[in-house]
């Protein structure tokens, strides 16, 4: 909860300057950013070891003309895990106390198609770049320690070899990096003078990260202009 905290107070820094900078009236301005929240919806094959979670999107970009964009974006959540992605661990340490959880981070750059109202608008969306996924748990499991392999094992970082899970590999987080992609379909109303405006998106990512594949579907709200 700290660090949602310190979330929202930075996104607060990020939207006062955009707010003051939206009172010149300007509905086609050169410049275009935002700041968000997000709600993420695993999918695929991490849905059964995370959960819905939280996280942020911010961007920055130039507006070609009133439809076209180029923005350049960050992205992270908070993957909360599952009962499902923790039991085996629970069971290989013979302890309900071990935690864990993910975080995935992007930074891409992305092509904004935008039909915009005085009033309301919408947009297309999508493009690539980098995405990084990383997992960690509260407790390592011993070396030695041996565990028939299964595919939630891959999720916490371990490998496998003759049927065993390999704990030789006595990990505490994994990480993995890889390229990826997004897209996805936004809707937005004007606030107060243009071009400042609240937005809801939906977009899906997908990045082929190691062992397990990341796709989710991120849910955002906030303000752009």
């Amino acid at each position: 909860m700290k660090r949602i905290a310190q979330l929202l107070v930075w996104m607060c820094l990020v939207a006062v300057p955009t707010w003051i900078h939206a009172q010149d009236g300007n509905d086609d301005p050169r410049f275009t950013d935002s700041a968000g929240m997000t709600i993420s919806a695993p999918l695929g094959p991490i849905a059964p070891y995370a959960s819905a979670g939280l996280g942020t999107d911010v961007s920055a970009g130039y507006n070609f003309d009133r439809h076209n964009a180029l923005v350049g974006e960050f992205m992270w959540n908070w993957l909360y895990s599952t009962d499902t992605a923790l039991q085996p661990l629970r069971i290989a340490l013979q302890t309900p106390n071990i935690g864990g959880h993910g975080n995935l981070y992007s930074m891409t750059a992305n092509y904004k198609y935008e039909l915009r109202g005085k009033l309301l608008g919408a947009y297309l969306i999508g493009g690539g770049g980098w995405y990084r996924r990383s997992t960690s748990i509260t407790k390592q499991i011993p070396a030695g320690t041996a565990i028939t392999c299964q595919p939630i094992w891959f999720w916490w970082g371990y490998s496998c070899s003759s049927g065993l899970v390999t704990t030789s590999l006595t990990l505490a987080n994994s990480i993995s990096n890889t390229f990826g992609a997004n897209a996805g379909i936004g809707f937005t109303i004007r606030v107060g003078d243009a071009p400042y405006r609240f937005y809801v998106e939906s977009r899906y990512h997908y990045a082929p990260t190691k062992n397990i594949s990341t796709q989710l579907v991120a849910f955002s709200f906030g303000f752009r202009y």
